[in-house]
């Protein structure tokens, strides 16, 4: 199959506005679960889902946490500005982001950007009983965003604290309403750790503690990494062919623990999520790259969007030893995780080396989300969401789960 002239029309269903959930279930593992096993199609409840799961296996979370990345500004003459934080400029690593204090620069969309030629943007609200004001300043634009300067007039006060204050959850836009308080809660999974993400890992939003101990139970073992989820995973494909739709960049961060456990589970693993399968999938790719030389930097490490096809003809190392060239890596330049991003575009013609199984939610017509699943399922999509339809699930990111096995 030649995956660049897949035509994305191919991949268009018809999603009735009632059919997605604006809110999540007050129980977040009373979901509908949809079980795709073998080209079966069943139900059960999420709770139920670690039987489901062979035992022995190794099942991989993103701890990625959603911040508060939506933030406003009334300018003088009253027009409101929204600033949207896509990504850490500088300090461009997320964790050093966080702490940082006094000042802090990010790539960012801008709503109302007519009314935001020049100037600065100022705004004074409430830290931990203190005032503080931001500025901010809008630089040169980057790659169809916007550099933006922060700075604000308290020492101690790092930018986490600050966004905690008065950021706003930037919850999906199709979901059609304002942030409620309860989406700080909701709109997180119950493993979120490491911040960075302006969308939620969604297929996480189902776990409780109470599931997360069944699998523990069922001789299930857990594993977690980072992917920070950016606002392009919302961006429809526009284009007629997917050859002409260009993947945004995410930043993903994977232990050695994490590795060595792959390892154990002959590079095997049950996805949660597909950021966890791009993670994962991508660790293939950069194993290939590390195959040749372990002398690359991280932005070498990156993985382009196209790259899975262009080396299709032969597989040209197993994922075990596309893993262990990472640990070599990691080994040789003294570091205790790989950092490095991907473009990856998983689509119908990919073949998966290490995702054996997936959770995942229901997702939009005619998105990259879609050709995922439609790859992992051999192209039998259609079956799993007609059935979904049919049978009263709720979509999108609030919405129902699937446990998918091809």
């Amino acid at each position: 199959m030649d995956t660049k002239h897949i035509q994305i029309k191919d991949f268009n269903y018809n999603l009735p506005d009632e059919r997605i959930a604006k809110f999540p279930l007050a129980k977040r593992d009373n979901s509908k679960l949809l079980l795709y096993r073998h080209g079966e199609v069943t139900e059960d409840v999420f709770h139920n889902i670690a039987q489901y799961l062979p035992k022995g296996a190794l099942m991989v979370f993103n701890n990625t946490k959603v911040i508060q990345a939506r933030l406003h500004f009334r300018k003088e003459t009253g027009a409101l500005i929204e600033v949207f934080l896509l990504e850490p400029y500088m300090p461009a690593d997320y964790e050093q982001m966080f702490q940082t204090t006094g000042h802090c620069s990010w790539l960012c969309m801008i709503g109302n950007l007519k009314k935001w030629k020049e100037g600065t943007l100022k705004r004074t609200f409430d830290v931990k009983g203190k005032e503080v004001t931001l500025v901010a300043e809008r630089k040169e634009d980057v790659h169809k965003s916007y550099r933006v300067d922060f700075s604000w007039d308290a020492s101690d006060v790092s930018w986490a604290e600050l966004l905690d204050a008065v950021g706003e959850l930037p919850i999906p836009p199709y979901l059609n309403r304002e942030t409620q308080e309860s989406d700080k809660t909701t709109y997180q999974t119950v493993y979120s750790k490491i911040k960075g993400s302006v969308a939620a890992p969604t297929a996480g939003l189902h776990f409780t503690p109470e599931v997360l101990a069944d699998i523990d139970r069922h001789g299930i073992d857990r594993e977690e990494l980072t992917l920070h989820v950016g606002a392009g995973t919302f961006k429809p494909v526009k284009s007629e062919e997917i050859q002409d739709h260009e993947m945004h960049t995410e930043y993903i961060c994977v232990h050695r623990q994490t590795l060595e456990k792959l390892i154990r589970h002959e590079a095997k693993a049950i996805a949660v999520g597909t950021t966890s399968v791009r993670t994962l999938e991508s660790l293939y790719y950069i194993g290939v790259k590390l195959e040749k030389t372990l002398d690359l930097s991280e932005e070498e490490l990156h993985v382009c969007q196209w790259e899975p096809y262009e080396n299709a003809v032969a597989k040209p190392i197993t994922p075990i030893k596309a893993i262990e060239n990472i640990l070599a890596y990691l080994d040789k330049h003294g570091l205790s995780a790989l950092h490095a991003s991907t473009q990856i575009i998983i689509a119908p013609g990919y073949e998966y080396n290490i995702v054996k199984m997936l959770v995942t939610n229901f997702h939009q017509p005619q998105s990259t989300l879609l050709l995922l699943v439609s790859a992992f399922v051999h192209g039998d999509w259609c079956k799993i969401y007609d059935y979904a339809l049919a049978h009263d699930f709720r979509f999108l990111s609030y919405g129902d789960s699937s446990l998918l096995i091809p």
